[in-house]
């Protein structure tokens, strides 16, 4: 019988008196993160007895819009590209891609 290995991740939220994110950190040892600071995250998780996705978006209140316009973008890519991963579905994913791009560029994030 094999061994099963196990995985960690592990987020940390410090919260103002009003508990508002103030600072974020996480740790993910096995990818090589240790306590890193963080100003937003996304995490998305699927339950299977719903069927419906819970999520948690947290971000700190010193995060930028202009980051936070940034960070939404490249979540949108890269949901994009793990749609392909997962799905192989092409069209789909070039008609995600066309709204990624659609995005940055109503938000002037790509520079031309």
């Amino acid at each position: 019988m094999s061994k099963i290995h196990t995985s960690e991740i592990k987020i940390d939220v410090s919260l103002d008196e009003n508990k508002v994110p103030e600072k974020l950190k996480w740790t993910a040892k096995d990818g090589g993160v240790i306590n890193e600071e963080t100003k937003a995250m996304l995490l998305s998780v699927w339950d299977p007895k719903k069927q419906e996705s819970l999520r948690i978006d947290l971000w700190t209140k010193d995060m930028p819009v202009d980051e936070m316009r940034l960070f939404f973008y490249q979540t949108l890519v890269s949901m994009s590209d793990t749609f392909y991963r997962a799905t192989q579905d092409e069209k789909m994913t070039a008609t995600m891609k066309d709204f990624c791009d659609y995005f940055a560029e109503k938000l002037d994030l790509i520079k031309k």
